[in-house]
């Protein structure tokens, strides 16, 4: 989302918009020509076999009307604004920006109160952990669960298991800067049945149902191309992203087939950054409430 509110767009838009009023100029000035004098001819065009059109110029009120029109638009589009925030003190906008600089005023002392708190005296007050909350319901439960237990692709916020780690410092890290987790695709490296002898290997990794033969052959393939990122222990690298295998949290599935088509086609998931957004306060307040979760 945040890729339409960046400031190419702006500019796209304003470019589509000037291109579209220049074209419609063009063609109210390529069409004003004057009537002839004489028998008014047919342009020689027949349509459903008899229709046919004279070869007369457009009525002049349907010209001024064309022109008011864009006129009315360039006006629209310089009150509006649209083309900068040189009248960002006039509609919608500065009704944003009175109502963002009162809630500032408001809550501001609020939010500062928390924010030389330590992380973890933070997550233990109770008033603090309510507006933590408040803020996760807001912006994280969309992805996380409104009990941030997560689902196919999101992790569970409520377990001891982080893919980027769960100290204070890098939840803050993930929360500002956001995160952008890839695995690579081995399917072509691999093979459909390479690919299924991997799958089996790391499934016996965590105790699940698997074919021996296939994970004794897979453990190789794991060998050579996994651990790089997943460790010879198959339990992860926080600095990567990269999950533990060996244990019983799965961010897509732990089925066969699930993990087939990780190993097959890769995956790739995005967190966003709210660090610009939240600013610094807010975001030590959601620390504080996502690691209160785990704690408990």
């Amino acid at each position: 989302m945040a890729d339409f509110i960046s400031g190419f767009w702006n500019m796209y838009v304003m470019v589509l918009v000037t291109l579209s009023i220049l074209f419609c100029v063009f063609v109210l000035v390529s069409n004003m020509t004057k009537r002839e004098k004489g028998p008014v001819e047919l342009h020689g065009h027949v349509w459903d076999e008899t229709l046919a059109e004279y070869n007369n110029p457009l009525p002049r009120w349907w010209m001024y009307l064309f022109w008011i029109t864009i006129f009315f638009a360039i006006v629209y589009l310089a009150i509006y604004p649209g083309f900068g925030d040189k009248n960002a003190h006039r509609g919608q906008l500065s009704q944003y920006g009175t109502e963002m600089a009162q809630a500032e005023e408001k809550y501001g002392p609020i939010f500062a109160k928390y924010r030389d708190m330590d992380v973890l005296a933070v997550a233990a007050d109770p008033e603090a952990n309510a507006m933590g909350k408040r803020m996760f319901l807001t912006y994280c439960a969309q992805c996380h669960g409104s009990a941030a237990q997560g689902a196919k692709s999101f992790p569970n916020l409520t377990d001891d298991e982080w893919l980027w780690g769960g100290d204070p410092e890098t939840i803050k890290a993930t929360i500002t800067g956001g995160r952008m987790g890839v695995m690579t695709p081995f399917g072509p490296v691999l093979g459909a049945e390479g690919v299924k002898d991997v799958a089996n290997y790391v499934r016996s990794l965590s105790g699940l149902a698997h074919d021996s033969l296939r994970a004794q052959r897979g453990k190789e393939g794991f060998e050579t191309n996994c651990v790089a990122c997943h460790g010879a222990d198959a339990t992860g690298n926080p600095l990567l992203g990269a999950p533990n295998l060996t244990n019983k949290s799965w961010l897509y599935g732990s089925s066969e087939a699930t993990i087939i088509e990780t190993i097959t086609h890769g995956r790739t998931n995005q967190m966003p950054a709210f660090g610009e957004f939240l600013g610094e306060d807010k975001v030590h307040l959601l620390t504080a409430y996502v690691l209160s979760l785990s704690k408990k």
